[in-house]
């Protein structure tokens, strides 16, 4: 066994003549303890939460988006995208024609994006998931249906149990160079029935979602589309899949991931996590460097052993190697039993739900959620060893300070 190693785990276990010494080396350990444990459960709690908003999320945010690189619109039956719609390895393709409108329901009125989707859109299996009112239905025995964000339903107060009133869109009427004598020609006019209300988030609960012929006869348009979304089978990897597309499509489109899609919300989540785990780390920084204090006072209290080993030729490098493995192991023991108190800490918050939330939230369950990654276990190991070894080497070499001055005593 190395000597310095074994020297520093007999003093780690052996009976000090200062008790204050224990009392500090145990603060430090619980220090180093409380930290770790903290900052794998609040990182583990910050997984859970970014997995609820992603799930979310990517209920209505498709794995990839085919968009024209100019203008608005693109035809899509193009040879390439018919051979594209029939890939095997699509789950869903979906054309989409979107535009902004004017709605209008009794004598309330604003803004918002008609989505219009084809067919295959109602494939997404978690859509009612997100649907909070009625039913996420956008065609009917009884025609075109529209499904409303829950923005604008809170706006024009939409009332989706009331078949009498309908919800009315405008949209301006192509061609028209001129102002009509009747301002009301210069707008196309379309009546649609409400069937649901979803939500997400402020964004996407801006959205009417309506069938692609709706929003054709709305917008004018026969023929061309804003966008082609995909929702790949299961196994089928997106970046590689994206990759291709793009390649093969060239400059004049752009393909978006969900990363690209939501650039914003992405940026958020991993700032906000980032922020608190170097929070968290300095507050672990100042725990850690406790061990100082604590292996000073050891050094003082071992100055005769240091002595002895000294005049049996232990080099000075011996005796910093010595007190920095001591300092290792106090903070590395706190470290490993904060990493498994925290493992099972949520792993019990996973299993029961102990700590609530507040009994209003209806998106996410009462629980606080948890999302386990390794990654993370992996990061407040290395934070720890990085900041015990510096504390430790700064400790170390405080020790053959008082060496040389012991020395120049004898």
């Amino acid at each position: 066994m190395n000597t310095a190693l074994y020297i520093a785990r007999r003093y780690l276990f052996a009976k000090k003549s200062t008790n204050a010494i224990n009392i500090i080396s145990t603060i430090s350990v619980l220090g180093v303890f409380v930290g770790s444990a903290a900052l794998i459960i609040i990182l583990s709690v910050f997984n859970g939460f970014e997995e609820v908003v992603l799930k979310m999320f990517n209920t209505i945010t498709p794995q990839l988006v085919i968009a024209p690189a100019k203008g608005k619109t693109f035809d899509p039956n193009t040879a390439y995208f018919k051979r594209l719609s029939a890939n095997k390895s699509i789950y869903s393709y979906t054309q989409v024609l979107s535009e902004n409108a004017l709605l209008r329901y009794h004598d309330k009125q604003s803004v918002g994006l008609v989505k219009g989707v084809s067919t295959s859109y109602l494939k997404n299996k978690s859509l009612d998931s997100i649907t909070i009112q009625g039913k996420f239905v956008i065609q009917n025995s009884g025609g075109p249906n529209a499904v409303i964000g829950s923005a604008i339903q809170n706006y024009l107060m939409v009332n989706t149990n009331d078949p009498f009133t309908q919800l009315q869109v405008f949209s301006p009427r192509k061609g028209i160079k001129t102002s009509s004598v009747n301002p009301a020609d210069d707008f196309v006019d379309l009546y649609i029935p409400v069937s649901g209300i979803f939500e997400v988030q402020q964004d996407f609960d801006n959205i009417a979602i309506v069938p692609l012929s709706f929003a054709r006869r709305l917008l004018q348009e026969e023929n061309k589309i804003s966008s082609i979304e995909i929702n790949l089978q299961k196994g089928i990897d997106a970046d590689d899949f994206k990759d291709v597309i793009q390649e093969q499509l060239g400059p004049g489109f752009i393909v978006k991931d969900r990363i690209e899609q939501n650039k914003a919300l992405y940026n958020i989540l991993g700032t906000e996590k980032w922020a608190v785990y170097i929070i968290l780390t300095f507050i672990l920084i100042i725990a850690i460097f406790n061990i100082i204090g604590s292996l000073t006072m050891l050094v003082i209290d071992k100055l005769k052993d240091i002595a002895i080993l000294s005049s049996l030729g232990a080099g000075k490098n011996l005796i910093k190697k010595i007190f920095l493995f001591e300092g290792m192991m106090i903070t590395m023991a706190g470290c490993i039993f904060g990493l498994l108190v925290g493992f099972g800490f949520c792993l019990m918050q996973q299993k029961f739900g102990w700590i609530k939330m507040s009994q209003e939230n209806l998106l996410i369950s009462n629980a606080y959620p948890i999302g386990l990654k390794w990654k993370d276990f992996l990061l407040v190991f290395v934070t720890v060893s990085i900041f015990s070894f510096m504390a430790s080497a700064l400790s170390s070499n405080l020790s053959v300070k008082n060496i040389n001055n012991l020395n120049q005593d004898l």
